[in-house]
């Protein structure tokens, strides 16, 4: 069976404007859904999809393998809290991986954790903004 490559982020809090969220995933077959939800000024939920080339796929699986981030464990990771929530989902290579954490605003913070090391490559990996 071939590598079944499936990759989900989000990130969101509940907040005075209600759940507010940012989520994207690339699924094997190369559809890509993305899903960003805001109700601030009455925003509705925006909600994409579109396919992306078998290059693509592949350069996300570059990216992954290279960050190193499938031996990582969040176990010593800030657990989500009222500020908010990230998830990374990965399958990849016969493995499923799924971290939880808080969002993290800062260097400081990752650095302040219990894992700063592993903390580290998440915090990178993940950037969007």
């Amino acid at each position: 069976m071939a590598d079944q490559f499936y990759l989900r982020y989000y990130v969101g809090h509940t907040g005075k404007y209600g759940h507010e969220f940012l989520e994207f995933e690339f699924r094997p077959d190369g559809e890509m859904r993305y899903r960003n939800n805001s109700n601030y000024k009455n925003d509705t939920e925006i909600r994409k999809k579109a396919y992306v080339s078998q290059a693509v796929l592949d350069e996300l699986k570059r990216i992954i393998e290279d960050a190193e981030i499938m031996k990582e464990d969040d176990n010593n990771w800030p657990l989500p809290d009222r500020v908010g929530k990230q998830e990374l989902e990965i399958k990849m290579n016969g493995e499923h991986i799924c971290f939880n954490t808080t969002k993290l605003g800062s260097v400081l913070q990752v650095q302040q954790s219990k894992d700063p090391d592993g903390l580290r490559i998440f915090y990178y990996l993940v950037q969007v903004g």
